[in-house]
């Protein structure tokens, strides 16, 4: 049992761009009778390693690709967008995957995806509200009036109401704006009192909890399945170490559950943190824990033919735990 994440970072001498994208479908089509429960696809604008900036269309290629994979956008940054355009990608997107396809939406973090798309950041998250609001609408179908024009998205959602939506952050605001629409909340900061803070709110609302998804300590968030350890290290470490400088360069925090400050790829691998390689054995009973693998399996542009014997041993260790030990 694991899941899929994807976000096609591609640094200067890493695999081509086409092949990468080329594999995250593939990859998908062949793993999800293989233990996959989810494919994950993130989104960042305006990046020096091409980070996926539209996951919809990397989306309808997976669902046209697979049966019966869950994806999940995580995280929409919902102010990029113009409402009506989006509510008319997710509910062509949810006609294509028959409603296989959910949605965590943000507000994005970084002043220079702002800058990127001309939006001044002040003020985003009522905007955030009033976007969200005005989405929720839009995707149940009916005519909606807004800045004085009857809008109505054709065709409707193949979900009735439109696909799940959850809140993605982890701050005070993302928690209260998830109680207020009565949507589930994903955070990658680990917080008992933003926990008890959104079911608090909640039911202010008159709403009871939704799903609720925090990190648990010193739980990984990239594995990769090798049983040479050292060899995978060797040849995995540069493009871990990538993904990780550049995902810390997002945030000017240490609360991030996927966060790591390693500089070097002997600190990120004695780190016991968000990026671990597994053994087969180490990986089998981690998913006999009650958890899926958390695979990255193009991390920093690993090239496809590498990835490839990566994901097929994180499949051993997935087969090896549904067998009786």
């Amino acid at each position: 049992m694991f899941t899929l994440r994807f976000d096609m970072r591609a640094p200067a001498g890493s695999a081509p761009t086409a092949d990468l994208y080329a594999a995250a479908v593939d990859m998908c089509e062949w793993a999800e009778d293989r233990g996959a429960v989810i494919a994950v696809l993130s989104e960042h604008h305006g990046t020096d390693d091409g980070h996926l900036p539209a996951p919809q269309l990397l989306a309808a290629a997976i669902a046209a690709r697979t049966k019966h994979l869950a994806i999940l956008l995580a995280a929409v940054p919902i102010t990029f967008w113009d409402p009506v355009r989006l509510a008319e990608e997710i509910s062509v997107l949810d006609i294509i995957s028959k409603g296989r396809v959910s949605y965590a939406l943000g507000i994005g973090h970084r002043v220079e995806e702002y800058e990127h798309f001309g939006i001044d950041p002040h003020g985003r998250g009522k905007r955030a509200d009033e976007l969200l609001d005005l989405l929720r609408r839009l995707l149940r179908g009916a005519p909606v009036d807004h800045d004085g024009r009857r809008v109505r998205v054709m065709p409707s959602p193949f979900t009735p109401d439109g696909p799940s939506l959850v809140i993605a952050g982890g701050s005070t605001a993302a928690a209260r704006r998830a109680a207020r629409h009565g949507l589930g909340l994903i955070s990658q900061v680990a917080s008992p009192d933003l926990r008890a803070l959104y079911e608090t709110e909640c039911r202010a609302n008159g709403f009871e909890p939704g799903m609720a998804q925090f990190p648990v300590d010193g739980v990984p968030t990239t594995v990769f399945v090798a049983d040479d350890l050292d060899a995978a290290w060797q040849e995995l470490g540069p493009y871990l170490l990538h993904d990780a400088v550049t995902a810390a360069s997002y945030r000017h925090d240490d609360s991030v559950a996927s966060i790591s400050r390693a500089s070097t790829v002997p600190e990120l691998r004695d780190a016991d943190g968000p990026y671990r390689i597994f053994t087969t054995d180490e990986a089998t009973e981690y998913i006999r824990g009650g958890r899926p693998l958390p695979l990255l399996p193009l991390c920093g542009g690993l090239p496809p033919d590498t990835a490839w014997r990566y994901l097929d041993q994180a499949v051993t260790a997935s087969r090896n735990a549904r067998e009786k030990p």
